[in-house]
């Protein structure tokens, strides 16, 4: 069997290689997608991925012996999983590995916001002793949580403690039993928007959730409330969001952008009023150790013929 693991630059590839082939002699290890291996492209039977490569249909069709996709994340919308359902190609993500980790770090970038943390360090770098007078605290806040899969109900389980007032958007409810434990309570999008001093968004990107924050619903937002986005860049208007922050009406948080790296000549990246990061709400070493072990386990069980976890091409289109 010939599989092909394609990792991101900034992991150890050879590391990682090596680790592996002691599990998995087979498995070809490279650092581009689809870049040349031991195997020709047309002979895997396997790939594995990671969120930040695509597969397009005309890369399933160049491997016409291609069985088992594996996305080494949770999400998993730049494979065409369509494409993979007509050829009957298993397609499985990760989604149990970083949920934590991505709620631990909307809470740092909602702290980070609140207290206006990068202004006051850019202050004291340049030698001012500035204080941060427009500072607020989480508690007493309403925060607002768009998607409650797994992700949604971390970050919403780490509030508690905060004490703000949750409350969530997601077309599927939560079990009363859980949204009493998680002290969150249901409400439609507009209205979570309307009501919401912190916006939070944890779903994943289909037809049906691109560009769902538009800026109708942006229009929506209180003056001055903040929208976190760790999820993916395109359930938001960019432009929109672009203009409401710069214009002084929102405050942003981002980890994610329409093209990755960024177009730093967008006017939000001169806003003080946005905070960002580089894609690296799921990124720490605890987390990546996670996905590395349970895409080994995954792609083992395919190997011995075993059902692997996690199937998303069974799931409806």
């Amino acid at each position: 069997m010939k599989i092909r693991a394609v990792l991101p630059a900034f992991l150890p590839v050879e590391e990682i290689q090596r680790r592996l082939l002691q599990l998995m002699p087979d498995l070809d290890v490279v650092g581009e997608p689809l870049a040349k291996g031991r195997y020709p492209v047309a002979e895997l039977d396997a790939i594995v991925l990671t969120t930040f490569h695509e597969l397009t249909a005309s890369d399933i069709a160049a491997m016409p012996k291609l069985r088992y996709v594996q996305v080494a994340s949770t999400g998993y919308d730049r494979v065409d999983v369509a494409a993979c359902r007509a050829r009957e190609i298993m397609v499985c993500n990760i989604p149990t590995a970083n949920s934590k980790t991505v709620a631990e770090h909307v809470i740092m970038l909602a702290l980070a916001a609140q207290r206006d943390l990068v202004t006051v360090d850019r202050e004291l770098r340049g030698g001012r002793w500035t204080m941060a007078i427009g500072a607020q605290e989480l508690a007493g806040k309403v925060f607002g949580i768009v998607g409650t899969g797994r992700i949604g109900r971390e970050l919403a389980a780490r509030l508690v403690p905060f004490e703000v007032s949750g409350i969530y958007y997601d077309k599927v409810p939560l079990a009363p039993e859980q949204e009493r434990s998680l002290g969150l309570t249901a409400v439609p999008l507009d209205e979570l928007l309307e009501h919401s001093d912190i916006v939070s968004l944890h779903l994943p990107l289909s037809e049906e959730t691109r560009g769902i924050v538009n800026a109708d619903r942006l229009a929506k937002m209180k003056a001055g409330a903040l929208l976190i986005n760790t999820a993916r860049a395109e359930l938001v208007d960019t432009a929109a969001l672009t203009q409401a922050v710069t214009s002084g009406k929102l405050r942003a948080a981002l980890d994610v952008f329409p093209t990755e790296p960024a177009d730093f000549s967008d006017p939000i990246f001169r806003s003080e009023r946005a905070v960002f990061t580089p894609h690296m709400a799921g990124v720490t070493q605890e987390a990546q150790m996670r996905f590395l072990q349970e895409t080994v386990k995954n792609v083992l069980r395919f190997a011995q013929g075993k059902e692997p976890q996690f199937r998303v091409d069974t799931l409806p289109a």
